[in-house]
């Protein structure tokens, strides 16, 4: 998606389910953001609510803690480190992708970088697991997921159980021992993957979502090696969603964008059911990557007017952060630091919109995010 547009005060249906989520009506505007309004951009190009700060902290293509920072950066998690942290981004470009990490120190300082996933393909989004790694996968005709080290001392293993299709995100449901995964088509399913061993995705069952969500039905051939056998098509019943991108899980619901429809979908595990929480009329725009803190999500534009936006469980959809002069470009891979104070994203091809992605810039923000 590449729109620009900007939209304000424009009321939107905003339906919430699960353990957190309630029904409800929002009239959306800027200003009810509980963060309040933006203020102006500031030297970087980022427009910030009153009390929040940022900074750069890499650029594709130059030197950042002794590591040459990677192309197109894109989905992105944070691990606890210590008294510090690591955020691990992966690159979203043919054949040499990956994935790298950032390791800080506790007062915020960078201490070193250094790649994770090297020598793999158009690495788009992924997800963390409860077990301290960082599953990247690959959105390319029968893409794999790669399971990586983000503390840099073991080997990335492929797990192609969990299916070869065109992945895009990953989110660990860990009450129910699954894994939920997006598929960037426009006929995309929404996929669970149950391991043989809770915390082992060497082997597993790959199932597909159907109908209403009440009905997962197991995918015969996980990895096809033709076209007409694609884990899409394999199970008539499937549901599909136009363009899956971003997932993420909390208190017993997954939520996943699908960018074809500009909506934020709920999967609530207890109730199974399969409900637009965000029905895209409203100040988000090119929906993507996902992440969420203390109850809230906020949701990166892929293209619109380059904002992350909040979602909260009380129905109020607006901009917490918007990027100028970057409009051919997108945002990706926010992810929060441990303790919630930070936010990391980067802007995939910065202020160049460089389709190779050499332009990238990857940010922090500092404030008082709800936690």
């Amino acid at each position: 998606m590449r729109r620009r547009t900007f939209l304000t005060a424009v009321p939107v249906s905003v339906a919430f389910s699960g353990a957190v989520w309630h029904e409800a009506v929002a009239s959306v505007s800027a200003g009810e953001s509980p963060y309040g309004p933006l203020g102006a951009p500031d030297a970087n190009g980022m427009a910030l609510p009153a009390g929040f700060t940022g900074r750069i902290v890499a650029r594709s293509g130059r030197i950042v803690g002794g590591t040459l920072w990677h192309p197109a950066p894109d989905g992105g998690a944070c691990f606890a480190d210590g008294t510090g942290w690591i955020y691990v981004s992966n690159s979203e470009v043919p054949l040499i992708g990956g994935a790298s990490a950032i390791r800080f120190r506790a007062d915020g300082s960078i201490e070193r970088a250094y790649r994770i996933l090297s020598g793999t393909n158009l690495n788009c989004a992924g997800g963390a697991t409860p077990w301290n790694t960082w599953l990247s996968c690959e959105e390319i005709f029968r893409g794999r997921v790669y399971e990586t080290d983000p503390y840099g001392t073991r080997s990335a293993q492929p797990r192609p159980a969990m299916g070869r299709f065109k992945h895009e995100a990953a989110a660990c449901d860990p009450d129910r021992r699954v894994v939920y995964l997006t598929e960037d088509e426009s006929d995309g399913c929404f996929y669970r993957f149950t391991p043989t061993t809770w915390g082992d995705l060497s082997s597993g069952r790959l199932e597909v979502l159907c109908g209403d969500g009440t009905v997962w039905r197991e995918v015969p051939d996980p990895s096809p090696a033709v076209l007409e056998r694609q884990t899409r098509h394999q199970v008539p019943e499937a549901r599909h969603f136009n363009g899956g991108e971003g997932c993420h899980y909390s208190a017993g619901v997954c939520y996943f964008t699908a960018k074809g429809d500009r909506k934020v979908w709920a999967y609530d595990t207890a109730r199974q059911t399969v409900t637009a929480i965000y029905d895209g009329t409203g100040t988000l725009d090119g929906v993507d990557n996902v992440t969420g803190l203390k109850g809230d999500l906020y949701v990166a534009e892929d293209g619109g007017n380059m904002e992350i936006n909040i979602i909260t469980p009380d129905g109020v959809v607006a901009p917490i952060m918007r990027l100028d002069g970057q409009a051919r470009s997108e945002i990706t891979g926010p992810a929060f630091s441990p303790d919630g104070t930070r936010l990391y994203f980067s802007s995939q091809r910065g202020t160049s919109g460089e389709s190779a992605g050499t332009g990238g810039i990857t940010y922090e923000v500092t404030g008082p995010f709800r936690r």
